[in-house]
């Protein structure tokens, strides 16, 4: 089993709070960053396989940054997670590696259930 540990990407602290704190309590290792930029710092140090971002980020956006986590850790399981949401938009996650999208305001029991089945597929793979 895989530690059970994710990046959470989002430049506002309140959600970032909020969800550090929602998975936490569920029994998960987070990490946060407020910004892309910061997220791939992050990732030069430590490992992840689960990400929750944000896609309206300041400087890079989180469809520049999914793509970029893909490109380096193929094996990841990255969740879109946004207030703004347009048919335009979610093709563009597609395209950039995204394996699921979430529209803002979104139940805590949901994103825990994303990150558990995400963590079982991740498990999966890796016993291969």
């Amino acid at each position: 089993m895989i530690q059970k540990k994710l990046l959470i990407v989002d430049d506002e602290e309140a959600i970032r709070y909020l969800l550090e704190q929602g998975f936490s309590r569920a029994g998960y290792e987070v990490a946060s960053a407020p910004s892309a930029e910061h997220a791939l710092e992050l990732l030069e140090k430590e490992k992840f396989h689960v990400f929750f971002l944000d896609l309206k980020l300041p400087e890079m956006d989180g469809i520049e940054l999914c793509s970029q986590i893909k490109n380096n850790i193929p094996m990841s399981i990255i969740f879109a997670v946004t207030g703004y949401a347009s048919l335009f938009e979610l093709a563009d996650c597609r395209t950039a590696g995204f394996d699921d999208y979430f529209k803002k305001p979104i139940k805590m029991s949901t994103l825990i259930q994303a990150a558990e089945t995400a963590f079982e597929r991740i498990d999966r793979w890796k016993k291969i």
